[in-house]
């Protein structure tokens, strides 16, 4: 009797308040929870904002409950099964073998899937008016919207089994899988949700006069919010463009020229949130994922010539459609003829930067594309921050390549095809776009943000995440280079490849590119543009890529480019 007193007494005065073995909760909290059944109206996770505050997750939806309720109590309202059943857009048999069924309240879904069913205001009303016990019309937290978007970046959560809420309320918490949901996990998960209940007695019954309770963390400072710098509408812009010109495979990533931050950042295919194929995986951000750049290519080759002193703006060169050697030719046939190195990148010539690819060694090259952020990540991290070792939101951000580890340095084949932008080169479309931005700069590579600062529930400010450079270790450009290939770059405009956007609203200037690839054994083209405007006051930088387009397919990806400055022009004005 001793040794149970003793027993009892640590238990009361001790354990209560330590918490069980892998579990969050306390002994007293499970004895809470045991007399309760609930259900969670709003997990407690993280909020996502776009650069103007307006919410890119979290909508606040009018939702209705099932409660576990007796037979008896299920016949009083058997009357309104037919009204209720049919607002709830289901059958009364369904209706009534759903509610009999239940151990634990659940939200009502839409018919299909798991997503729950928002109810209009007219909905609501009528729901109401009815007064059937053990329904109830409840203010639920919806993280996404049931639609298909080009926001990979933002991913989407899995649900993870917690068996303490899971017997009580049904629910399984929710762990971020990709996107930002992944990269911030650590500071999304809250202090817990928000639950509406009832208390149970030892037969699982509701105790009478109890009626249903809401009761959450009551935490001023959390669910925590999180700023991006994404335009929420000038995404969406973006995305409704995309589906306009048949965009079916692809990126699009507008920087802001200044800081580098990201505007908006378009994946294609789509994915919808709330349905995930893993197999198809359309969750996957084309715009962080490395793609053979083709002529684009040709704007870091030339930079390397220049730094090399291999070459002079003032040199010439002869095209006549072939290289004539390592079955190499020119895109257009019979060749540019006489030629300047200027004119050579705005016509794109591939015999030109064949020949100077072939007057660089692998080194030369690898470190001018170092120095112009590729061939690594370039998107915005910190260490030791938030209390996280490494913090880096970009989720799945690849590095690229220029050359194969075992590629020889000096083979004279390797080199003209990576002067192409072909062989080995992968570019992301953010080291694309981030690469104009680093021209603007002088030569100085930016970190791309799209996480701008973290705030508390009450407002009051986190962390500021302010921008900072990407230096590598090979130093930069030198800023004299930079200023000749932003001129280049007009030019391929109003005299070279891009010439169709001379009509543009704002003044342009860019690179074209196409590269040969292949997708599940056909020929294919990966179709690039990159560039900036307005050529004057740059305003923004934009890549935009489209894969597996047809090879005999003129560049749609040029057309786009135009479509998606145009696009920013009405925007901004």
């Amino acid at each position: 009797m001793i040794l149970i007193i003793l027993r009892l007494a640590y238990i009361q005065l001790i354990l209560r308040s330590s918490k069980l073995p892998e579990s969050q909760f306390t002994l007293q909290e499970m004895s809470v929870l045991q007399r309760e059944r609930g259900v969670v109206l709003d997990s407690g996770r993280g909020k996502f904002y776009d650069r103007f505050g307006i919410p890119l997750t979290d909508e606040t939806i009018p939702a209705a409950v099932l409660f576990p309720v007796s037979q008896q109590v299920r016949e009083e309202g058997h009357e309104h099964l037919e009204e209720i059943a049919h607002e709830l857009q289901t059958e009364v048999p369904v209706l009534q073998q759903t509610w009999s069924n239940l151990n634990v309240p659940i939200l009502w879904t839409k018919p299909g899937n798991n997503v729950p069913l928002g109810l209009k205001d007219n909905q609501v009303k009528q729901m109401s008016k009815l007064k059937v016990s053990g329904i109830e019309i409840l203010p639920y937290e919806s993280r996404y919207r049931s639609t298909f978007s080009g926001m990979q970046w933002l991913g989407y959560l899995t649900q993870q089994a917690d068996l303490q809420h899971l017997t009580h309320t049904g629910y399984a918490f929710q762990k971020g899988a990709s996107g930002l949901e992944r990269t911030l996990e650590p500071l999304l998960k809250g202090k817990g949700p928000t639950t509406a209940y009832y208390t149970v007695d030892g037969r699982n019954q509701p105790v009478p006069g109890t009626g249903i309770r809401v009761k959450s963390p009551g935490n001023s400072y959390y669910p925590l919010h999180f700023n991006t710098t994404v335009d929420a509408s000038l995404q969406h812009k973006l995305e409704q463009l995309t589906m306009n010109e048949g965009m079916n495979e692809g990126a699009i990533v507008v920087l802001d020229a200044d800081t580098a931050d990201v505007r908006a950042m378009v994946s294609r295919p789509f994915y919808n949130p709330l349905d995930i194929k893993p197999n198809q995986k359309e969750w996957n951000n084309r715009a962080l994922q490395a793609a053979v750049p083709g002529s684009i290519f040709k704007t870091v080759v030339a930079a390397a010539a220049l730094e090399a002193r291999v070459t002079s703006k003032h040199e010439h060169f002869y095209c006549s459609g072939h290289y004539g050697k390592y079955g190499l030719s020119c895109w257009k046939e019979g060749g540019h003829g006489n030629i300047t190195l200027e004119e050579a990148f705005a016509d794109s010539c591939n015999v030109v930067f064949a020949t100077l690819a072939e007057r660089l060694s692998k080194p030369q090259l690898e470190q001018a594309a170092y120095k112009l952020g590729l061939g690594r990540r370039v998107g915005w991290e910190a260490t030791h921050i938030l209390g996280l070792p490494l913090l880096r939101p970009f989720d799945h951000e690849q590095s690229g390549v220029i050359f194969t580890d075992n590629a020889p340095i000096h083979d004279g084949g390797i080199l003209a095809q990576t002067g192409i932008g072909q062989r080995d080169v992968q570019v992301t479309p953010l080291q694309a776009a981030n690469l104009i931005v680093t021209l603007l700069h002088g030569g100085k590579v930016q970190s791309p943000r799209i996480l701008q600062n973290i705030s508390y529930s009450n407002g009051q400010l986190m962390k500021e995440l302010p921008s900072h450079s990407s230096l590598s270790s090979e130093g930069s450009i030198r800023p004299q280079t930079a200023r000749l290939l932003k001129h280049w770059m007009e030019k391929v405009v109003t005299e070279g490849t891009g010439q169709s956007l001379s009509g543009s609203l704002w003044t342009l200037a860019g690179k074209s590119g196409t590269a040969q690839v292949i997708v599940n054994g056909r020929a294919r083209n990966n179709q690039w543009f990159i560039g900036y405007g307005p050529a004057d006051q740059p305003k923004y930088a934009v890549a935009v890529l489209i894969q597996n387009a047809s090879p005999d397919s003129r560049n749609r990806a040029t057309i786009m480019f135009g479509k998606v400055m145009d696009t920013l022009a009405a925007h901004t004005s």
